[in-house]
């Protein structure tokens, strides 16, 4: 099937970013009139791949996080969140609720739950050194 839009988006991954992340995919993903409690679910799991990027990925220094949304006839919306950062030694573990890597006390572990929560499906590609790309299926329920 045959994409009827497609979306590029690159930025450093600095904090302030990931808001402009959470409105520029959910102005794309528009196009395909979601519901409003659709548009938060993209918005939520984008925030969480952007924020694992920021924090896991590249840590205190500056890279490049690059998003690409697809968008289908049928209501399916395809992004993928990707940064050239540290990469994931054990994805599985990743993964699991309640699992960081970062400071326990500032962080949750929850991204990934949340990612899968909100999303039809989730795909995550990492290598250590090279990067990690997030991929996620949203299905948007037609209203018609």
């Amino acid at each position: 099937m045959k994409a009827i839009n497609s979306v590029r988006l690159a930025f450093l991954s600095r904090s302030a970013n990931e808001g402009f992340a959470r409105v520029a995919v959910a102005a794309f993903a528009s196009q395909l009139d979601p519901t409003v409690e659709e548009i938060s679910e993209i918005k939520t799991a984008v925030s969480e791949a952007v924020t694992n990027c920021i924090v896991h990925g590249y840590g205190d220094t500056l890279g490049i996080i690059t998003i690409r949304g697809r968008l289908y006839e049928n209501g399916k919306l395809i992004l993928s969140v990707q940064d050239r950062g540290r990469g994931i030694e054990n994805i599985r573990r990743a993964m699991e609720p309640l699992f960081t890597t970062g400071d326990e006390s500032e962080r949750s572990g929850m991204g990934f739950t949340i990612m899968e929560t909100f999303m039809d499906k989730v795909q995550v590609k990492s290598k250590p050194g090279i990067g990690t790309t997030v991929t996620f299926t949203k299905y948007i329920q037609s209203r018609q």
